[in-house]
């Protein structure tokens, strides 16, 4: 079931790609951003966790480039972020929410690319719904809290996170600058003013997504659910691995991991980048994908 935007209906951002609204059958309503071919093979990208986050923030330098190599692309905001729905930490699951989505856009299977928090769904859902998946690219990928591991931070949220939530419980452009400034390597370029004052307002327009997010930390956002890591390497999904080496974030440890675990896979480890890969090396970003769906 389609939803006309209340103000617009299908509200253009650029001449490749729209935004639309959809009512899922638990109730939520859900933002996404589509461009390309309906019926070509379909992608769907997968936003991370920060104030501020959508679909379109994160993808916009993609869809359009993934679109035009004939691929139709689709990007959501999960429940909990951008202009779908709020949804408290306890109640989310993404996984579910994301079969529903994708059973409301009548797709029955498609590539999944996910940075970070979105990185995480994609994986879940590819143990628990392989014949829903194509291929599986992540970026930044988080695994939640598990084992010890060798690089990661020992007393808890690596200094990328910790900063993270600080700008959840206070969203001013002082914090959002910060927050760029752990994301990315290329700090000069990407943490400009109107960036950080851009995402400082779009976070600060849903004080909902905020206090969910901050009451659901002792939940364990933004990712209640874990993948269970045993059954990873049982990914059969032609899998391809992105990760910043200067990620301050999450760890590229985290990708050697899948990497090990997943049999079908490949790793992309790229230097002087952080955890924005798909934003800091968009052209690059783009061609590894488009050639990764194209001939696997």
């Amino acid at each position: 079931m389609h939803i006309q935007n209340e103000e617009s209906g299908h509200m253009s951002l650029t001449k490749e790609a729209a935004a639309h609204d959809i009512a899922l059958p638990s109730g939520l309503r859900m933002r996404y951003y589509e461009a390309g071919r309906a019926g070509a093979t379909p992608v769907v990208l997968l936003h991370g966790s920060g104030p501020g986050a959508t679909g379109w923030s994160n993808f916009s330098g993609n869809i359009g480039d993934i679109a035009a190599a004939g691929f139709h692309v689709v990007a959501p905001d999960m429940p909990g972020w951008g202009d779908s729905d709020a949804q408290a930490t306890k109640d989310m699951d993404h996984d579910a929410t994301l079969v529903e989505f994708l059973d409301a856009l009548g797709l029955t299977k498609a590539a999944l690319v996910g940075n970070s928090m979105g990185a995480h769904t994609a994986v879940r859902f590819a143990t628990l719904h392989p014949e829903r998946i194509t291929h599986l690219v992540t970026m930044g990928a988080s695994l939640g809290r598990g084992p010890a591991s060798l690089f990661g931070a020992g007393d808890g949220p690596s200094e990328g996170l910790k900063v993270l939530v600080k700008a959840y419980k206070d969203a001013s452009p002082e914090n959002m600058r910060a927050l760029v400034e752990i994301m990315t390597y290329d700090k000069a370029r990407f943490a400009t003013p109107e960036l950080t004052r851009a995402r400082s307002e779009a976070a600060l327009a849903r004080p909902d997504h905020l206090e969910n997010y901050v009451e659901g930390l002792a939940h364990g956002a933004p990712i209640p659910i874990k993948v269970d890591r045993d059954l990873i390497p049982g990914i059969g999904t032609p899998t391809l691995l992105i990760h910043g080496k200067d990620d301050r974030v999450l760890h590229y440890e985290t990708s050697l991991w899948l990497l090990a675990n997943i049999p079908n896979s490949r790793l992309v480890l790229l230097n002087r980048c952080g955890h924005w890969a798909m934003i800091e090396h968009a052209a690059e970003f783009n061609r590894l994908v488009i050639d990764f769906l194209s001939h696997n």
